[in-house]
């Protein structure tokens, strides 16, 4: 074998295990994975008061979205809302939530899902989640009617963490 032939044959090696793979629709990652902290400053809660603080970790693998929302409360008291969904509108255990004891996911678009908790087999919270152009902020907006009755409409951003 020529000199040359060896090199186009190396280089050709080369090429092909150092150029990376294309990348399928399906391996993406979600906008939504990750760590997102509330800004309290940007957020409306209606009705009051606010928390004091929440840090939101999405994971989503295989199809399914896990939460856990850690904070603490208006009353300074530690809170903790956890879930395991799939993009299905099917009803899953979710704990901690004063919204309800089942929530159900829908995909709207690549950046925006929503979410569904039931109280008692009903609809009670309706929340939006959409992810920003750029994936910095996270804006959920929720309504619906907490368990005393109250309306409840709010918007909480988050910022990525």
């Amino acid at each position: 074998m020529k000199f040359s032939t060896r090199i186009v044959i190396l280089t050709a090696l080369l090429a092909a295990v150092l150029l990376p793979l294309p990348v399928r629709a399906s391996d993406a990652k979600d906008p939504l994975h990750g760590d997102w902290q509330l800004n309290l400053a940007k957020s409306t809660f209606k009705p009051g008061p606010a928390p004091k603080g929440q840090l939101r970790s999405y994971r989503i693998s295989d199809g399914v979205e896990k939460l856990t929302a850690r904070g603490i409360g208006a009353d300074k008291m530690p809170t903790l809302v956890r879930y395991e969904a799939r993009y299905d509108g099917k009803d899953y255990d979710i704990t901690g939530s004063t919204g309800g004891d089942k929530i159900s996911l829908r995909r709207i678009d690549a950046l925006t899902t929503e979410s569904t908790q039931k109280r008692d087999g009903k609809a009670a919270i309706v929340t939006t989640r959409q992810v920003s152009a750029d994936g910095k902020t996270l804006k959920v907006t929720a309504k619906g009617t907490v368990p005393n009755g109250q309306t409840l409409d709010s918007v909480m951003i988050f910022d990525r963490h």
